[in-house]
């Protein structure tokens, strides 16, 4: 199987990855993984999505879950151009943002502050909301400017960058981040950095967190690696001494938290997810 360039997929860096293994149909949202975690986890939050690919799940978090802003951000950059579509696709399959009251300006500070809090608590507009025929015959919608939502709503509150996150700081690092997503990233970070590499990813997400922030981690299964290994002749899971079964001992010993199990995303999955606070 190649990536989406043609190239071997030494990265992990499959086309239409999310959309083949965890969505139903074009618009989502309907990631299985994300369903385990606690609503309130995400809402509000900012997000890190590493190895974002097409950007669906960092699309979902932006647009269904209430989280204030997310960053994708994968090592290839055709994915990535393919993740700033994606985010137009979505926006033109969502519900039209229905319209509030305009505030009263003889009203008192404290029926203001109701009104917000009344806006705040709306529901998300539904995120499927147009079907896809209607995209094929009309073309996209115009991305709105950023002052009619506002930088909070989607689709300004979700963007991507292409950059090899274990070693390279990002603009956006600099504000932290209240969750950092792995999601089936852990096997290619490994075999392409070993040891060391993984190391290292671990301890820049560790970083990376506000205090008290979570990482939501999907380790991958040591017997994925046989066939992944097969890609690239440099790739040799046998150097490799870190499995995925101690990957919760060592975050331990960077400095998280005790592991929170969350489920596997589906009958039959090998996946094992675990949520982990950061003691900064």
């Amino acid at each position: 199987m190649t990536s989406v360039n043609g190239t071997l997929p030494t990265h992990g860096n499959y086309h239409n990855y999310h959309g083949r293994v965890y969505y139903n149909h074009h618009a989502g949202p309907h990631d299985s993984r994300l369903a385990l975690l606690p609503p309130e986890l995400l809402a509000g939050a900012r997000v890190l999505d590493i190895g974002c690919n097409e950007g669906w799940v960092s699309c979902e978090v932006a647009q269904s879950w209430a989280a204030r802003r997310v960053v994708g951000v994968d090592i290839d950059d055709v994915l990535v151009r393919m993740a700033w579509k994606r985010r137009r696709t979505l926006w033109s399959h969502q519900e039209p943002p229905r319209d509030a009251p305009p505030p009263d300006a003889s009203s008192s500070k404290k029926r203001k502050r109701k009104q917000q809090e009344d806006v705040a608590l709306a529901p998300v507009p539904r995120a499927d909301y147009f079907p896809a025929s209607c995209q094929h015959m009309f073309g996209p919608l115009p991305i709105p400017p950023v002052d009619v939502g506002g930088a909070d709503a989607f689709p300004h509150n979700v963007s991507f960058r292409c950059a090899d996150w274990v070693n390279e700081v990002i603009p956006e690092d600099a504000g932290g981040y209240d969750v950092i997503l792995a999601f089936s990233v852990s096997k290619w970070i490994h075999l392409n950095g070993g040891d060391d590499g993984l190391h290292r990813f671990f301890r820049r997400v560790h970083d990376a967190l506000t205090q008290g922030g979570t990482f939501v981690f999907e380790p991958q299964q040591w017997d994925s690696y046989t066939k992944a290994r097969k890609l690239h002749p440099v790739q040799n899971a046998k150097k490799l001494q870190l499995h995925p079964d101690i990957f919760q001992d060592v975050l331990r010993g960077i400095g998280f938290g005790p592991a929170r199990r969350l489920g596997a995303p589906g009958e039959g999955s090998e996946y094992l997810f675990c949520c982990l606070q950061s003691m900064c």
